[in-house]
C-alpha cells in the first residue's frame, strides 16, 4: 500500500476528452489519458485490501492492487509485467471495458472507486512508448500445431499463450484482416485500429502464422462476411493437419425485429454500418455505404453497440438521433449498499451519448412505415412490466419520423456453418457447448476440438474473450502435453 492515507486524501480523476465540436470532426480517438502525476494519484487512493474484491470483479482476475502500488511508486515497467501476466492485451480493455473491476472496488461502498482502467491505460500507453513491449518467442518447440479458428481477441489471445509455450499455431480468420469485433465493430474513435495492428506484428515474430480471408467451413455466399476470399478450408482438412483446433469465433447473429415493414429499405442491422464506416476510414472502398448525413437516425438498442451507432450517426452529419429501449429506464445512482460488490444497475450515459442523442425507454417498435418502398416512419407504443412480461400502455401509441433505422438489440449466436462443419453440439441458444471444468474444460463433443469466446458463452464483453482464449490455451496445451505450465 504506498500511501497509508491516500483514499483519504485524494480524489478520483477521471479522464479526459476533447470537446463534442472538435472530436465529431473526425473518427480518431478523443479521450486524453492521465499524466503520469495523475496515474500516480490514483494509484496512492488504492487501500490494498485485504480481500481485494476488484481481483475477483475482472473476469481476468487482474492483481489490481499491484500495479496500482507500482504506479505509484513509480516502477512503470514492473507495474507492466503484473499487468501483462493476465492480460494479453490490456490496450483494448484500458479503452473499451466497462470495468466491473472499479464497481466492485471497497472504495465504491460509498466514495469514488480507485480509476483501474485508466490507470492501466496509462501502463500500458506508456509500454508502448518507451518500447518495452517486444516479442517473447518460445525457447523450445513442442512439434504440436494448433489452428485457431477466429481472431478476436479470444483467438488472438489463445493463439499467443499457444505460441508462447511452443507449439505452431495458425490463426485463421474469414475478414481482411484480424480483430473481430475490435476491428469491425468498436468505432476507430473509441479503439484505433493500430494498436491492432502492432498486436498482429507481436503475434506473427512470435511465431503465429496468420492467415486473413480464410473460410472454415461450408459458409453460404450470403453470409455477412466483410471480404470474401477464394480460399476455403474445410473442417476435415483441419483435422487433419492439426493437433488441436480452437474455435473461438464471435456471436455474429444479430436479433432482427420480425414487425410489419421490416423488408423495407433504410433498416439495417448495426453490424452492416458500423463495419463500413471503419472500414472507409481504414482507405476502403465501400460500395453503397449507409450514410446517415442529414437524416433522421432511429437506434434500437440502448447497449453499448446502439451508443456506437448514435456517436458514428452524428460523425456522419445526422439531422437527428433518437435511441430506444425496450426496458425501463435505470436510476441515475445505484443503491450501493444492495448491490456492491457486483455490477450495478444503473443509467449509463457514454460519450457519444454527450454527442447528441434523445434517449426514449419502456418504448416497443410495433410497425415500420414506408412510402414506394422506402422507409419513413415507426409506429411505436409504450410498454411496462408486469409479471415478468412486457405489456403495451393504452393510448400511448405514436408514429416517429425516420429515414434510417440501425436494429442494435444484441447478437443471439454464433453463425451456425462453422459449429456445424465440426459436428460440434451445441447448447439451447445456438453456442458451442463446452464447460469451463478444470478437467477437460473448454473442449467439446468433438475430440481436440474446443471452442472459446462468445462462440462458447454468447456475447460478451472483450475482457472475458481474452480470459476465455487464454483459459482455453492451458486446456489445450495440457491435453498435447499431459501438463501445463500456462496460468490458470
Amino acid at each position: 500500500m504506498g500511501k497509508i492515507t491516500g483514499f483519504m486524501e485524494f480524489a478520483r480523476i477521471e479522464e479526459g476528452h476533447e470537446t463534442v465540436a472538435k472530436r465529431l470532426k473526425h473518427y480518431h480517438e478523443f479521450t486524453i489519458g492521465l499524466d503520469d502525476e495523475q496515474a500516480k494519484t490514483q494509484g496512492a487512493r488504492c487501500m490494498d485490501c485485504g480481500t481485494p474484491f476488484c481481483n475477483n470483479g475482472c473476469p481476468l482476475h487482474n492483481v489490481i492492487p499491484d500495479f496500482n502500488d507500482l504506479v505509484f511508486r513509480g516502477q512503470w515497467q514492473m507495474a507492466l509485467e503484473v499487468l501483462h501476466s493476465t492480460n494479453n492485451f490490456p490496450e483494448f480493455t484500458g479503452r473499451v471495458c466497462p470495468a466491473p473491476c472499479e464497481a466492485s472496488c471497497t472504495l465504491n461502498i460509498d466514495e469514488a472507486p480507485v480509476g483501474i482502467k485508466s490507470i492501466e491505460h496509462a501502463i500500458i500507453d506508456r509500454a508502448w512508448e518507451s518500447g518495452w513491449i517486444q516479442p517473447k518467442q518460445a525457447k523450445h518447440k513442442t512439434g504440436k500445431r494448433v489452428a485457431v479458428v477466429g481472431a478476436g481477441p479470444a483467438g488472438m489471445a489463445a493463439a499467443q499463450q499457444l505460441a508462447r509455450v511452443g507449439h505452431d499455431v495458425v490463426l485463421f480468420e474469414k475478414n481482411d484482416q484480424i480483430g473481430g469485433l475490435l476491428r469491425y465493430g468498436i468505432p476507430d474513435f473509441k479503439l484505433d485500429k493500430g494498436l491492432i495492428d502492432r498486436r498482429a506484428q507481436q503475434l506473427e515474430a512470435e511465431g503465429v502464422e496468420i492467415r486473413t480471408g480464410v473460410v472454415v467451413g461450408d459458409w453460404p455466399k450470403d453470409s455477412k462476411v466483410t471480404n470474401w476470399s477464394k480460399a476455403k478450408v474445410s473442417a476435415k482438412e483441419l483435422m487433419q493437419e492439426f493437433d488441436a483446433v480452437l474455435l473461438a469465433g464471435g456471436s455474429e447473429v444479430s436479433r432482427d425485429l420480425p414487425v410489419p415493414g421490416r423488408d423495407l429499405d433504410g433498416i439495417h442491422f448495426a453490424m452492416e454500418f458500423l463495419p463500413q464506416q471503419n472500414k472507409a476510414n481504414a482507405g476502403g472502398k465501400v460500395k453503397d455505404q449507409i450514410n446517415a448525413k442529414n437524416k433522421r437516425v432511429v437506434v434500437i438498442g440502448g447497449g453499448d453497440t446502439g451508443s456506437d451507432c448514435v456517436g458514428t450517426s452524428n460523425r456522419q452529419g445526422a439531422k437527428s438521433v433518437v435511441q430506444l429501449e425496450l426496458m425501463p429506464q435505470p436510476p441515475e445512482h445505484e443503491n450501493k449498499l444492495l448491490t456492491w460488490p457486483d455490477w450495478p444497475y444503473k443509467l449509463r450515459t457514454s460519450t457519444s451519448h454527450e454527442e447528441g442523442c434523445t434517449r426514449e425507454f419502456a418504448i416497443s417498435t410495433k410497425e415500420f412505415i414506408g412510402k414506394n418502398g422506402k422507409l419513413t416512419a415507426l409506429k411505436t407504443v409504450r410498454v411496462e412490466l408486469k409479471d415478468g412480461k412486457f405489456q403495451e400502455i393504452p393510448g400511448t401509441e405514436q408514429t416517429l419520423e425516420a429515414d434510417l433505422v440501425f436494429l442494435a438489440m444484441g447478437f443471439v449466436h454464433p453463425m451456425a456453418k462453422t459449429l456445424e462443419a465440426f459436428g460440434v453440439e451445441v447448447d439451447k441458444r445456438g453456442n458451442a457447448k463446452a464447460t469451463t471444468d478444470l478437467v477437460d474444460g473448454y473442449v467439446t463433443n468433438v475430440s481436440k476440438v474446443f471452442a472459446a469466446g462468445d462462440m462458447r458463452r454468447g456475447q460478451s464483453l472483450v475482457v472475458w474473450a481474452i480470459h476465455e482464449g487464454r483459459q482455453a490455451a492451458r486446456a489445450i496445451d495440457e491435453f498435447l502435453m499431459g501438463v501445463s505450465d500456462l496460468p490458470r
